[in-house]
């Protein structure tokens, strides 16, 4: 039993139009999925990922415009940097000028540990960042074939993700002991220590980067922040064994939770970090003919007899 890498990140946004705007103009990502958060369906739920929204490829947001003036306060206790992958240095050099051209200030290509990254935020302050995959890691994503950036720049998916904590060594425990990751490296840095980890086949698409802070103040989730990190395993069998297994190791778990597009479990890490694994399937083509993802409200069956009175609860996108 092994997790095969990431599968989704969901983050905060304040202003569910101008999300859009930037992540399936400025970035070309396709909006795959516009739902509701099933735990208050005031708040869209916006999937953004490849041309069919494939695990490993999302990237997700809860609408909270009560949250607009709370902009995120950096931390410990946080993902800190959601980076996604492009397939070579030329991609960078390209996505540098794009950004530029839109207006969106960033670092520069700058060669990193193990690979070339041109880091940047979108509008409303998430810290994201691209790197070169070069073909390695898990299966990267197909480009969505309407998008405004060209397939040979386009985004295939999640690369890693920085986590911020106080301690390296209880999140190392609970990568390491409880979900399978293999410690690849260390190194100090600022005061504290950076440790890299991989699943599966490692690389792109399954790496996470725990960046130890010592001194770091609580984080504070608002605008800009991130929510929480899921996990990837292939179906419902092996999930309910994940269950039993974070169960088993002392960490508070949920129990398992049918999203429709996939199933869930959460839990905290010792850190403060909210994690989930999540099911590859049934996918978001379940409800939605799959060259029409994301260009209606789309309502899990348990939601539907509530659609008059969610929609009359949000602003159309």
């Amino acid at each position: 039993m092994e997790l095969g890498g990431l599968h989704h990140l969901t983050a905060v946004t304040t202003d569910a139009k101008a999300n859009v705007d930037f992540y399936t103009g400025v970035l070309g990502m396709r909006l795959v999925k516009k739902t509701v958060n099933q735990d208050d369906v005031s708040a869209y739920h916006l999937f953004y990922g490849d041309e069919a929204g494939n695990p490993g490829t999302e990237v997700t947001f809860f609408d909270w415009p009560q949250l607009r003036i709370a902009a995120n306060h950096p931390g410990a206790g946080e993902v800190s940097t959601t980076e996604l992958r492009v397939p070579d240095a030329a991609a960078l050099d390209w996505w540098a000028g794009r950004l530029e051209d839109a207006g969106v200030a960033h670092g520069g290509v700058q060669s990193g540990a193990d690979r070339a990254r041109l880091d940047f935020k979108d509008p409303e302050g998430q810290r994201l960042r691209l790197s070169e995959d070069r073909g390695e890691g898990t299966r990267g994503g197909v480009p969505w074939d309407a998008s405004e950036v060209p397939e040979e720049y386009g985004i295939r998916g999640l690369a890693s993700v920085d986590l911020t904590v106080r301690d390296l060594e209880p999140t190392a425990w609970t990568l390491t002991e409880a979900m399978g990751f293999t410690k690849t490296g260390e190194r100090a840095e600022d005061g504290g220590r950076v440790a890299t980890f991989e699943v599966g086949p490692g690389g792109p698409g399954a790496t996470v980067r725990v960046l130890e802070r010592p001194g770091a103040a609580a984080a504070h989730l608002g605008r800009g922040g991130v929510h929480h990190v899921a996990f990837r395993t292939p179906n419902d069998e092996e999930h309910a064994l994940w269950r039993e297994k974070i169960r088993a190791m002392g960490l508070g778990v949920t129990p398992q939770i049918d999203r429709f597009y996939f199933r869930s479990i959460y839990f905290r890490e010792p850190g403060g970090i909210l994690f989930e694994i999540a099911t590859d399937g049934p996918g978001f083509a379940t409800d939605e003919d799959a060259a029409h993802l994301g260009e209606k409200l789309s309502l899990p069956p348990f939601l539907e007899g509530r659609r008059e009175e969610i929609e009359a609860r949000l602003t159309p996108v």
